[in-house]
């Protein structure tokens, strides 16, 4: 089935302008959902909203937003003075720099669109991925849309152009807020775990490699309702995740030899340097100590 574009947009950098079709990038249709039901009848269930000071039922119509500046204080606001605070959809990407891809951490990076050329729209388009592909660059914007206003990374790909919806700063943490204790690293430590990483390194990220064994169990489970059959549960596996390394030498080189590997066995650190060691004794001069020695005479 071949994609619907969802928007129409025009991409514009100096007094350049691409027309171009948003289609989504991700597709959330395989997604579970569950609806509340009444245990007994089996009836899907009704959300209703009750204020809390008089204990009522409120309808929709009486409802408003409100944003709580101090413990149960509000300040409240109407939905035609929201709209009006909402940003105006302009129907383009205005971009704004151009940065390294490598500039931009994933961390930052929300939804995902490809972008394919409008009408009249493909020469450009073209021309702009090709620039961006070669220059190793990406290009930062803004756009407006749903009332909102998204930074948007335009990064070129094998086949076209994606946009990239990027987090604000105020929305991402910083990796300082949490505590990491520094810890020295050994040398055959790292020796043995770039062994492992090199062993297990592909040179490309094949999804198809990875399924969603949940989803793919609930679906088996949805399937032997509707069929009338009943489901065994089974005992819940003990994670491993928890499990506390107590040689990590050890289980590295474990690690590479469960995966077919012959690491090396690095030297101790403890060793006694070549020139510090005694060499060993020989038979003869072993012999010549524990003969009993003769005595003199006077």
């Amino acid at each position: 089935m071949a994609a619907r574009s969802i928007a129409s947009l025009t991409i514009t950098f100096g007094l350049v302008a691409i027309p171009v079709k948003l289609y989504s990038a991700t597709e959330a249709a395989h997604h579970i959902h569950f609806n509340l039901l009444h245990k007994t009848c089996g009836s899907r269930l009704r959300q209703q909203y009750i204020c809390a000071k008089e204990d009522v039922v409120v309808p929709r119509d009486e409802m408003a937003k409100g944003y709580e500046f101090a413990k149960d204080q509000y300040v409240m606001f109407s939905n035609e003075e929201l709209k009006a605070l909402e940003e105006a959809g302009s129907g383009a990407a205005d971009i704004n720099e151009f940065v390294p891809i490598s500039a931009i951490d994933p961390v930052f990076f929300d939804k995902a669109y490809y972008l394919a050329p409008d009408k009249g729209g493909a020469k450009p388009y073209a021309l702009f991925a090709k620039a961006l592909r070669e220059s190793k660059r990406c290009a930062l914007g803004r756009w407006a849309a749903r009332g909102k206003q998204y930074i948007v990374m335009i990064r070129p790909v094998e086949d076209g152009l994606v946009m990239q919806q990027l987090l604000y700063g105020t929305e991402v943490r910083s990796i300082k807020d949490i505590d990491i204790p520094h810890m020295d690293v050994r040398e055959p430590e790292l020796k043995l775990a770039k062994q492992l990483i090199e062993q297990q390194s592909s040179s490309r990220f094949d999804p198809s490699e990875y399924k969603d064994e949940v989803s793919e169990r609930i679906e088996a489970a949805v399937q032997k309702k509707v069929e009338g059959h009943e489901i065994t549960t089974s005992e819940i596996a003990e994670p491993h995740g928890g499990a506390q390394v107590i040689d990590l030498m050890e289980a590295l080189r474990a690690s590479l030899a469960k995966k077919g590997g012959a690491p090396t066995k690095p030297e101790r650190a403890e060793a006694k340097p070549a020139a510090a060691r005694k060499p060993p004794k020989s038979a003869a001069a072993k012999a010549a100590e524990t003969a009993p020695r003769k005595k003199k005479a006077k």
